[in-house]
């Protein structure tokens, strides 16, 4: 980790925007943050580096949320912080109570962070609560914050008794200081808690005992009356929605405290104004808060300890919910079947004794009336009823599933499901094969030859089914109930799918239906047994490829290396079959497209399938998802046998080994390796995956001779896997001396690529990877780069290229500078290259030559793209007039990017926006006549995003944007007529009632 660059900018980077941490953006850094703390990749220390401006910036609003959000990491992370860094911290929090108020609250919850800390020295907690004490009135402060203060207390006393004592009675002083006065109940609660234990642990009162009594003797005695249930009854019943909405979340929060006492009386009446809010309501939310109390307070009776002379409440109130519902799911009609099914379901879903109630009533019904109804629509209608009732069965576990109705009625069940797949309706199928599904998932349920009649309707939809829904369904339930029946599915649909897949290899079947067995055998293997049997078919089908003995392209490659890859993701939980997987794969991968490389002859067009670009990337997800969660001992050992295959040729790890020529992958002068160095993209996938902590052999010669093959390979696709695999290896570099020497050689050896005319789209192609690895890791070399970056935005060659490599810089790469491949990623790089790089563009736009101008705007463009909005909008003003002008711009990636930029701003600006609505209008409009389909497309959604501004500043254009837009009405292309009715309708509406 380079600590001297990181240091050197964050605060800039962090501290620029005025309204950098808010909101979201701050939740999002912080758990980013608190990750990084937890593994290792930086130092709470470095966080607080990081947020240097926002803790010092004179306004209190942003030291609060500078504080605030390094309060939101140590919340997280507490427990692994170091002994002298919460030394530290306590030391800047204690300090910090002396700021303005608005900056407590947060100081607040850092400190309780703090308190719950194992590595607390000595000392610290009673000075942490005599500065609170002493700085904070804890009653002027909100509710939350005060629970705050109570909490550190309470956290400092069952961890620090002894610390506290020795305060004597001060600590029984300071603390009657901050509770006189509380009033909220919530913050009461866990202040009595306090008094109890300073009196039942010896605490010392001193002279404080009568004012520790009167403090807390005032709250007392407590009277409750119950007169809130007629009032929300009242409530229930009136015409108001607002006030029946209101009613039902107050009964459903008072559900969580009362008891029999309180509910007793009540109940038929609870229970008649909320089945009638169900039955008869004409809104979705009063229909969900009903539902809700229903379910409260079914849970508040169940919870209810019942003696042998106490009346059963909840059973009594079950039992009127049945009378009133039950004999609706029997009309022929079923009108009302909905209906009564969601209360039967909220009042089954509080407690297992109700669910058992409920459905032992309502399972055998919905069988008898499965039998009773002919059409499908009725079919499907009771099936998902039935769905809704197991599904709520999982929240119990599996606990006394002697007592489940589901096993006294599982063979009617099983057959009702069964008889529902094997009629024509998709629709039918569909919830049938989810049924199924849940019935299957409980351990068992099914008997032997239930399994194998599953299985048997599974692999019949997957293999033979046209409708897709379908076959996706049975494959979907087949990778959930595989780990449950491994043998089953092994036996049967492994082998079927492996069958299928070879007779349609002999019979010349569409792809399709390739393609769909190669998904399910991904989609079953979700059991380490079976994917012992998967994987192999799926390497041998992917051989046959190779070796010609079926007609394919490279989209045939492209199938089963998804497949494989679904696979690898399945495995990464269990490490077992990740290791197999690993070792099965990899070698055989690498051992195929080496062949296919040793065995071409061509010197331009690869012609083996393996070699060409969309099959080997397709193969690099493959080795890459195979490598991210290998252990460090594990992965050394791979990458052992891989790197010296690169560098030397040694083919003794791959499968076979029966190779007749030699692997000279980093060869210079021969036109035949050509096809050899594309497999740099495959070396990329696996080094660049693995964990920093594993030792790369050979890394210095390897980092060599990928440095000069990306600088000197005519063919693209190799120079920008060298590139990458370069930049990937050098984001993990450690820092020192030797990063150093090697960052300088490359330096050098890109100003004399760029220099020459030979090579310079493969320099500036190294240069834009190099950046982003040093981006992202803060390396100060990176302020060196962008300046060459910048100044090449001015070459009418390159320009162009460098515009577009901001959105590389910008955006993520997941493949081999991201966080999945364990790359060193630091918080908030783009708003630190926004920080020190957008104004040099700004600069340079206002200085640079007519025919380059198109260029600053693009990089303009790529980066405000990535910028986290809120961070943009206060930027806004300095930067619309340049994103004004970069729609004009001929270049349509400007456009098209300026217009994605826009849209949002339009909606979160609006203000800002609407100091340039005229010019905005006329670009809009004038882009809905593009000749590309996106542009017209992003236009049309800013037309529609424009009408969101004041009503007063676009009612002007009402008219003409309305004519303009009946053009697009009849575009070509469906996507783009659909946006122009969306964008008119709401033109349309400005100015009337109905917006």
């Amino acid at each position: 980790m380079a600590a001297g660059g990181a240091g050197a900018g964050a605060g800039a980077g962090v501290g620029a925007p005025a309204s950098l941490l808010q909101g979201w953006e701050r939740e999002n850094a912080a758990r980013e943050a608190a990750e990084g703390v937890k593994t290792g990749t930086c130092t709470i220390l470095d966080v607080v580096e990081t947020l240097g401006s926002p803790l010092e910036n004179a306004d209190p609003r942003m030291r609060a949320q500078g504080i605030q959000m390094l309060s939101e990491v140590l919340l997280q992370c507490y427990s692994l912080l170091q002994e002298q860094e919460v030394t530290h911290l306590v030391l800047f929090y204690e300090n910090r109570l002396k700021d303005h108020h608005l900056v407590i609250p947060s100081v607040l919850q850092g400190l309780k962070a703090l308190s719950m800390c194992v590595a607390l020295v000595p000392g610290l907690a009673v000075s942490v609560l005599k500065a609170i004490f002493q700085e904070v009135h804890v009653q002027s402060l909100l509710q939350a914050d005060r629970h705050t203060v109570y909490s550190i207390i309470t956290n400092f006393m069952s961890s620090r008794e002894a610390e506290l004592k020795g305060l004597g009675a001060d600590f029984t002083f300071g603390f009657i200081q901050v509770m006189d006065g509380e009033k909220d109940p919530r913050n009461l609660l866990i202040a009595f808690q306090i008094v109890r234990d300073i009196i039942v642990k010896g605490y010392a009162l001193g002279p404080f005992a009568e004012e520790l009594f009167e403090v807390t003797s005032c709250y007392f005695p407590i009277d409750f009356t119950p007169f809130l249930l007629p009032l929300l009854i009242e409530k229930m019943d009136s015409d108001v929605q607002s006030a029946k909405l209101d009613s039902l979340q107050t009964l459903n929060a008072a559900c969580m405290i009362y008891g029999q006492k309180e509910l007793k009386e009540f109940l038929p009446s609870l229970w008649s104004s909320l089945r009638r809010e169900v039955f008869q309501t004409a809104s979705e939310k009063i229909e969900v808060e009903g539902l809700s109390a229903l379910r409260a307070l079914s849970t508040c009776l169940s919870r209810l300890v019942l003696s042998s002379d106490d009346e059963d409440l909840l059973d009594s109130f079950l039992a009127g919910i049945l009378q009133d519902c039950r004999h609706h799911l029997c009309e022929p009609d079923m009108k009302l079947v909905w209906p009564s099914a969601k209360l039967l379901q909220a009042a089954a879903g509080a407690s297992l004794r109700g669910y058992y109630r409920i459905t032992n009533s309502v399972l055998p019904l919905l069988v008898e009336q499965y039998t009773k109804h002919v059409q499908s629509s009725q079919h499907r209608t009771i099936l998902e009823v039935l769905l809704g009732f197991l599904e709520l069965r999982q929240q119990w576990g599996l606990q006394e599933e002697d007592k489940s109705p589901l096993l006294c009625s599982k063979a009617a069940l099983c057959s009702m499901v069964f008889s529902a797949l094997t009629e024509p309706s998709v629709q039918l199928q569909l919830i049938g094969i989810r049924v199924l599904t849940f019935l299957g998932s409980l351990q068992g349920l099914l008997t032997l030859s239930d399994v194998e009649k599953l299985v048997d309707h599974l692999a019949q939809f997957i293999l033979h089914e046209e409708d897709s829904q379908t076959s996706l369904a049975a494959m979907e339930a087949a990778g959930i109930l595989a780990p449950v029946y491994p043998e089953a599915f092994s036996r049967c649909l492994v082998r079927k799918l492996s069958e299928g897949l070879q007779s349609e290899i002999q019979e010349d079947t569409s792809p399709p239906q390739q393609e769909r067995c190669l998904q399910a055998l991904a989609a079953v293997s979700t059991h380490s047994s079976i994917v012992r049997e998967t994987v192999p078919v799926l390497l041998q089908h992917l051989q046959q490829v190779q070796e010609d003995t079926m007609p394919a392209d490279s989209h045939a490659v492209v199938s089963v290396c998804q497949s494989l890859q679904q696979v690898a993701l399945q495995c990464q939980q269990d490490a077992q079959s990740y290791w197999y997987f690993h070792q099965a794969v990899v070698p055989c991968l690498v051992g195929l497209a080496v062949q296919a490389a040793i065995q071409e002859n061509s010197h331009t067009v690869p012609s083996k399938i393996l070699l060409k670009e969309e099959a080997l990337s397709a193969m690099v997800l493959v080795i890459s998802t195979a490598c991210t969660h290998l252990n460090p001992e594990l992965a050394a050992q791979s990458v052992s046998k891989v790197v010296p295959l690169f560098l030397d040729g040694d083919l003794s790890f791959l499968p076979g080994n029966a190779f007749h020529s030699t692997f000279q992958h980093f060869q210079d002068g021969q036109c035949l390796m050509a096809a050899q160095r594309r497999l740099v993209a495959l070396l990329m996938a696996f080094v660049c995956s693995l964990p920093r902590n594993v030792p790369i052999p050979q890394q210095d010669r390897l980092l060599c001779e990928l440095l000069a093959l990306s600088c000197s390979s005519d063919c693209p696709f190799t120079a920008t896997a060298a590139a990458k695999c370069f930049a990937g290896l050098v984001n993990k570099h450690p820092a020192g001396p030797q990063l150093d020497e090697l960052l300088e050689t490359a330096t050098n050896k890109l100003e004399q690529g760029l220099n020459e005319g030979t090579h310079q789209s493969q320099a500036l192609i190294l240069l834009l990877w190099v950046s982003k690895a040093l981006l992202l890791r803060y390396h100060p070399l990176i302020t060196h780069l962008t300046d060459k970056l910048l100044m090449l935005l001015g070459d009418t060659v390159l320009g162009p290229a460098v515009g577009d490599g901001f959105a590389l810089l910008m955006g993520d790469s997941p493949d081999v500078l991201g966080k999945s491949c364990h790359a060193e990623v630091r918080l908030m790089f783009r708003q630190r290259f926004f920080t020190e790089c957008v104004p040099q563009l700004v600069q340079g736009f206002h200085t640079a030559a007519p025919g380059v101008k198109a260029n600053y705007l693009k990089g303009l463009s790529h980066i405000l793209n990535y910028l986290p909005k809120p961070v943009l909008v206060t930027e806004l003003p300095t930067l619309l007039p340049l994103l004004v002008e970069a729609v004009s711009c001929p270049d349509r990636v400007v456009q098209l990017s300026t217009l994605h930029c826009l849209q949002p701003l339009l909606l979160d600006a609006p203000h800002v926006m609407s100091l340039h609505i005229d010019t905005l209008v006329g670009k809009f409009l004038s882009l809905t006549d593009s000749t590309a389909m996106a542009i017209r497309i992003a236009a049309l959604q800013c037309l529609h995003a424009l009408a969101s501004l004041p009503t007063p500043v676009v009612l002007p254009y009402k008219s003409r944007v309305i004519r303009a837009l009946a053009k697009p009405l009849d575009d070509k292309k469906r996507l783009v007529r659909k946006e122009a009715v969306t964008a008119r309708g709401e033109w349309f509406l400005l100015g009337t009632s109905a917006r």
